[in-house]
């Protein structure tokens, strides 16, 4: 993952060839705890810097300029996303409880905001150069839990007639609105309930 990271920051952003005196991936971090709570609009250079614990020249030296490293603030997001969801796909020893296992994850981190889903509010598909750094990742993770979907109707788990490219849409849906009604105020047990129910309607 520290490879692909890289390499996409050096392709998409231009970086200097000259050895940083930082951890790009620690900098990376504390800007997207910065995008996650007030968004791209919301985040002052000022933030960004004091998080990222770096000056504003090696900001714009390492990643260019705001928007890029929002860009890439949420492609490393959603990288580990992604990498958190598959492992919990294949968590269980049947496809069933992998995906119970990827929801019960989503309720448990339904209270902390989502870049994911605030890249997707705040943005929906109006910028290309955002929808492209997104896309593979969605597609990804779509067809990991289609795979999963499909394990689970070679297991008997899922209902027969389920298709598993349109039931993996129905998960990320539901996950997103999981996360949503948590960043809402919704409880623990709410929360519970909603995935519960998101899973009954595979059975």
């Amino acid at each position: 993952m520290g490879f692909l990271e890289r390499s996409f920051l050096n392709d998409q952003m231009g970086l200097m060839a000259r050895p940083r005196e930082f951890d790009t991936d620690a900098a990376l971090d504390g800007a997207i705890a910065v995008f996650r709570e007030h968004g791209f609009e919301g985040a002052s250079a000022q933030m960004l810097v004091d998080a990222m614990g770096i000056s504003r020249q090696s900001l714009y030296d390492t990643f260019g300029d705001k928007w890029r490293l929002y860009c890439s603030a949420v492609r490393r997001y959603g990288m580990g996303e992604c990498a958190a969801h598959f492992e919990a796909l294949r968590s269980g020893l049947r496809a069933i409880e992998g995906i119970a296992a990827m929801l019960n994850r989503v309720v448990e981190t339904a209270d902390q905001p989502c870049l994911g889903v605030g890249s997707t509010w705040e943005f929906g598909v109006s910028r290309p150069d955002l929808a492209e750094v997104k896309a593979p990742l969605a597609r990804t993770l779509r067809e990991a839990i289609a795979a999963r979907v499909r394990d689970g109707l070679r297991d008997g788990d899922v209902a027969s007639d389920l298709d598993p490219e349109a039931t993996a849409d129905f998960l990320i849906a539901n996950i997103s609105g999981i996360r949503v009604a948590g960043r809402g105020g919704a409880d623990r047990a709410a929360l519970t309930r909603l995935a519960e129910m998101t899973l009954r309607a595979l059975r």
